[in-house]
């Protein structure tokens, strides 16, 4: 079997077939002298783009963003619904839905927290509970060691993932979070505030008053002039629907299989012109992703490097042996893997 190889600043990594991908981590940062042995040091809450400590990246990717929704996406279940469980809040929770918008909802929960006397301090301890399955962490670093550029975009909020993500070595392998920000009062309470300022609305009927991911997108387009920065967008719920709507041909969509953003799509699939690329679990997710990461590589590159790569006498395949072939669900659509 034939591996597709990769020149990587005179060393060499090898792009295993696709029921292997777990593996690209490990030969992709011991091509980097034993840095994956260091741990990412978290930068500013908003923009970590100069943090050092983590493995660096390769620029062959530099036009590829990876952006993932956090909850139901990055972790398995939701971090808003883990605290309130874990800490005792569900009958209240219970009680109060129906009479305000979840954002507001959040912050009324950690106003009852401390009203126990509970602190941030141990709603932090609550949040590093939270898992995050290893497939996804490997995917996470490898997609930023292959130099795709990773952010996150969630109504969530700032102090849960930025909790999660440290407690589990990944906060600095993102570039930028966009999510409803945090503060630690006086007294130790944690205060949540929606992403959008409430006062002037943006006018998105497809999501909630404090957060629209579409519009996030938009300012991610129009913040650079490279024309050719394509989209991989991870998401399962309503709200990732909106963002989904931009993405533009040649961009990728992965919607989570079952949830609402994979239903909403499925209902309107004349509307989206990314491709479409179901998944389950933490491990298809790794394979797909890096599998989309590469098969980008390939088409960017294959002109411009196949004298390079056949010069060196190694010999090249497209699609190794044993890789897979996605399949659409049922006929005439483009939704699957």
């Amino acid at each position: 079997m034939y591996h597709r190889i990769i020149p990587l600043e005179n060393q060499t990594a090898f792009i295993l077939p696709r029921q292997e991908p777990w593996r690209i981590t490990r030969l992709l940062l011991s091509a980097h002298s034993g840095v994956g042995s260091r741990k990412p040091l978290s930068g500013s809450p908003r923009n970590r783009s100069s943090v050092t400590g983590k493995p660096p990246p390769v620029s062959f990717m530099a036009g590829t963003v990876v952006v993932f929704d956090f909850d139901r996406t990055i972790i398995d279940g939701d971090s808003d619904r883990w605290v309130i469980t874990e800490m005792g809040l569900t009958q209240l929770f219970n009680e109060l839905r129906p009479t305000m918008p979840w954002n507001s909802l959040m912050d009324r929960m950690m106003m009852e927290l401390h009203s126990q006397g509970k602190t941030s301090s141990d709603i932090a301890e609550c949040l590093r509970k939270a898992a995050i399955h290893p497939h996804i962490i490997a995917a996470i670093k490898s997609a930023h060691v292959l130099g795709c550029e990773l952010r996150i975009i969630s109504d969530a909020n700032q102090f849960y993932i930025e909790t999660i993500l440290e407690h589990h070595d990944l906060l600095g392998y993102f570039s930028r979070i966009s999510t409803n920000p945090t503060f630690i009062d006086e007294e130790k309470r944690l205060k949540i505030f929606p992403f959008h300022d409430l006062s002037s609305p943006h006018g998105c009927d497809l999501c909630p008053p404090n957060m629209c991911k579409g519009l996030v997108i938009d300012q991610i387009r129009a913040s650079t002039s490279e024309s050719w920065r394509k989209f991989i967008y991870l998401g399962d719920g309503n709200g990732d629907f909106c963002p989904t709507l931009k993405l533009a041909k040649g961009d990728h969509v992965m919607p989570r299989k079952n949830y609402p953003l994979w239903k909403r799509i499925c209902s309107n699939q004349t509307l989206i012109k990314a491709k479409i690329h179901e998944w389950s679990n933490g491990e298809e997710l790794e394979e797909i992703l890096l599998h989309l990461i590469n098969t980008k590589y390939t088409e960017e590159t294959s002109h411009s490097n196949s004298t390079q790569l056949h010069s060196s006498g190694h010999k090249v395949q497209t699609k190794p042996e044993g890789e897979m072939d996605y399949t659409a669900l049922g006929s005439g659509n483009n939704l699957g893997h």
